[in-house]
């Protein structure tokens, strides 16, 4: 929420080999929609990276406007967003705003991005896929082939997997989840805790009702 830290960090992860940044909304500070087009456009002129918005209102408190993400669109490395909104109206309107150009729309809420698609996005950043993720890519393979109801019956099949992985904070669930087929360790750094004893037990049943093993 510092844009004189976000610039450095963005920085650093160019230098690293980074082939684009996802950058949060600033958390806390509760900026206006003009200080959040100037935190985005200072990062965009001091680092030569392609940006990626993450809006997520759910944790940042603030919501940043289509009408912002329209100005931010305008700058050569501002190239889309990670919208977490959970609105799968806001493509369409994006879209309408921005004419013909074109601007990456990713749903950041695994339980609405098929409805996320049928609006207009290009796909999703997912917890989900984490856990199952030739699952998730084959939902939306199908749905860019125009196999809907296979994509349709692929999500709702996935439903309970969703719930069960943002039954409390992520990435609590999809750790503990993860760990179950042997992907990680099971250890969250303070002031995450370990999801609880009636949650593990969700997420063992719905991994187990959908035949998902260790790797």
């Amino acid at each position: 929420n510092s844009t004189a830290e976000a610039i450095n960090l963005t920085k650093h992860a160019k230098q690293a080999g980074a082939d684009s940044a996802l950058i949060v909304v600033p958390y806390y500070n509760k900026p206006t929609q003009l200080g959040l087009e100037r935190h985005f456009l200072a990062i965009a002129d001091q680092v030569d990276l392609p940006i990626f918005i993450y809006n997520i209102p759910s944790r940042s408190v603030v919501d940043m406007s289509i009408e912002t993400m329209v100005k931010l669109s305008e700058h050569k490395n501002i190239i889309g967003v990670k919208d977490a909104s959970n609105d799968v109206s806001r493509p369409q309107k994006l879209k309408v705003l921005l004419k013909d150009k074109k601007f990456f729309q990713f749903s950041g809420e695994d339980a609405t991005q098929l409805g996320f698609l049928a609006h207009g996005g290009d796909g999703v950043i997912s917890v989900t896929a984490n856990i199952v993720p030739s699952l998730i890519s084959e939902m939306h393979n199908n749905w860019n082939k125009g196999e809907i109801k296979t994509a349709m019956k692929i999500d709702e099949m996935l439903m309970p997997l969703h719930e069960a992985l943002f039954s409390e904070t992520s990435p609590g669930p999809v750790k503990f989840a993860a760990s179950r087929l042997g992907l990680c360790s099971y250890e969250l750094r303070l002031p995450l805790t370990n999801i609880s004893k009636i949650n593990e037990n969700k997420i063992s049943e719905v991994l187990s009702d959908l035949k998902i093993n260790k790797y």
